[in-house]
């Protein structure tokens, strides 16, 4: 049994994988997951520190959404991150688009069986030779 303290509130719990937080903290969490969705609907055009504000969340929580993709914005949102790789912002995710091909297409190519040459034939047998049997 692995028995830890909460990072939000310090209260022991039984960790069973995930963020190191009790489930108490992890359901407030959830619940104001649900309130910046919902205030992202009623208001798309509303900046981070907007969405930060009016829903007692940190813009780091707010970005870790993001980058887990469990928030995304449309094109026309002031909101966006930057690519982990190349900089470019985005709306979701880790990457964009251009680096989540290059990605994929190295790991492709890294993967990719060497061509091995093709064995050597055996030789055929003629059909009329003659056998000899050793006594």
């Amino acid at each position: 049994m692995d028995v830890r303290n909460c990072k939000t509130c310090g209260r022991l719990f039984n960790y069973l994988g995930g963020p190191n937080i009790c489930p108490s903290c992890r359901d407030e969490m959830e619940t104001k997951f649900q309130n910046v969705k919902e205030y992202i609907r009623n208001n798309p055009r509303a900046s981070m520190q907007e969405i930060s504000d009016e829903n007692e969340v940190s813009t780091n929580q707010l970005r870790q959404w993001i980058r887990e993709e469990r928030l995304q914005f449309t094109d026309d949102s002031p909101i966006g991150i930057d690519c982990e790789i190349c900089g470019a912002t985005i709306k979701t995710g880790k990457y964009c688009d251009a680096c989540k091909n290059n990605t994929a297409n190295a790991l492709a190519k890294s993967i990719e069986k060497e061509q091995l040459p093709e064995p050597p034939k055996p030789k055929q047998k003629r059909e009329n030779a003659m056998r000899f049997l050793q006594k």
